[in-house]
């Protein structure tokens, strides 16, 4: 017993401490539990012998007995090799299912386990391109939740927003499902329609909107320049390239001499953290980005970075509700090291970091919160937002009319004597 008892504990254990990462389902669906069964070990890593966790109840410092301490877990799990109607039932999905859990269990919404199916899509949007519909969504809510459309996405142009939850896909409740699950649904071949059914806040029913799935292409950096004084830059993701993409459109807004500079971090659902520092410091110049503090109130502080290539040109940050996480950390550093002003709407309010670590021999990932972050004046903005200097709506007749009056007011401030 205690050899299998160390073998469960150690195999997530591993997981837990490869530390390489950045930023469910417990179906009971294998073979009959004995005595000498060697399945769990050929799912699980394994595991160094001297491996012994100091494990201790959250009610008393005394170590328990690992022996009784997993004796429940194990009983649980004889009963269901014998006894559950559906035999057999398949050992790989009983062991990610205890894994989540585990995670679940610690009522964090960001700490959660992802097979490798989901671990595959959630970095998708960091690679550069996938089949879809063109949406950040958050996974860990409810319902399926789209926390930003991507720029000229099916999702964009059908007019799905953020904060949308998807209840039902091609007819199908999504009640009960998890929200990884909705999101396989969600994605497929290109050219192939699929049917969102919407909940949205401040409608009186729930609403279909059918799409076209299409090839997405991530963006990364858009830039013009607006009345050949204003430099205007959009960031659609903080990805793999976003650094390296953002200083060339610098360089060459730059080389036409702009009187001031507009960052469009709207729909923007975040990325790197590291990504968000290097972007940071192409408008800030010194001094602190911001701060990562961890649950026993030690902290990490991340600075500008020499080099940025437009700390000192006039800079306004336009922002909405679907400006999360990275885009927080940029928008939040530059309101309040002085460097601009906030334009839009209050921003989706992600404030915690996590690392998504990868499990050994393709077992998935999990995603830990390891820290919650905090503005350089150490303003916290989980589940608040950042409040922009200038409050300005964005309505649908806005939309419909092709007005952008966030973007008129950000062109106003820039160009006002």
């Amino acid at each position: 017993m205690k050899s299998r008892t160390l073998l469960i504990i150690a195999g997530i254990l591993v997981g837990l401490l490869l530390l390489v990462g950045s930023f469910s389902v417990g179906m009971f669906v294998g073979g009959v539990f004995a005595e000498e069964d060697t399945s769990v070990s050929e799912i699980l890593p394994e595991i160094l012998p001297q491996l012994t966790p100091d494990v201790t109840s959250a009610n008393t410092s005394a170590p328990i007995d690992q022996d009784t301490l997993f004796e429940p877990f194990w009983q649980v799990w004889e009963i269901v090799h014998k006894q559950f109607v559906d035999q057999p039932v398949d050992d790989v999905i009983l062991m990610r299912g205890a894994i989540q859990g585990m995670l679940g269990s610690l009522g964090d919404q960001h700490t959660s386990y992802m097979d490798p199916e989901q671990y595959r899509q959630a970095n998708i949007p960091l690679k550069g391109e996938y089949e879809g519909i063109g949406a950040w969504v958050d996974v860990t809510t409810e319902y399926l939740t789209v926390v930003s459309p991507m720029p000229g996405s099916p999702a964009e142009k059908a007019g799905i927003k953020a904060g949308d939850q998807v209840i039902a896909i091609d007819g199908e409740d999504m009640t009960g499902i998890d929200a990884n699950l909705a999101l396989r649904r969600v994605l497929g071949p290109a050219g192939t329609p699929v049917t969102l059914t919407i909940l949205r806040e401040g409608e009186a029913e729930p609403f279909d909107v059918t799409l076209t799935r299409a090839k997405i292409v991530v963006p990364t950096v858009t830039s013009k320049m607006i009345d050949e004084k204003i430099g205007y830059i959009q960031l659609s993701t903080f990805g793999d390239t976003t650094t390296a993409d953002l200083r060339k459109a610098l360089e060459d807004l730059r080389a036409q001499k702009p009187t001031g500079l507009i960052l469009d971090l709207r729909n923007n659902g975040g990325g790197g953290l590291q990504t968000s520092i290097e972007v940071a410091s192409e408008f800030i110049g010194d001094g602190v980005i911001m701060y990562e503090e961890y649950g026993d109130g030690s902290r990490d502080t991340y600075t500008a970075i020499k080099g940025g290539l437009a700390t000192e040109i006039p800079i306004v940050v336009l922002i909405n509700e679907g400006s999360a996480s990275a885009s927080e950390i940029v928008a939040g550093a530059i309101q309040d090291t002085g460097r601009g002003q906030l334009v839009g709407v209050t921003s989706f309010g992600k404030g915690s970091v996590q690392n998504w670590i990868p499990l050994k021999d393709d077992q998935g990932a999990v995603r830990v919160t390891i820290a919650r972050w905090l503005t350089p004046n150490e303003r916290t903005i989980h589940e608040i937002g950042l409040e922009p200097d200038v409050i300005v709506e964005l309505t649908e007749e806005d939309v419909t009319a092709e007005r952008d009056p966030q973007l008129d007011k950000a062109i106003e401030l820039l160009t006002q004597p």
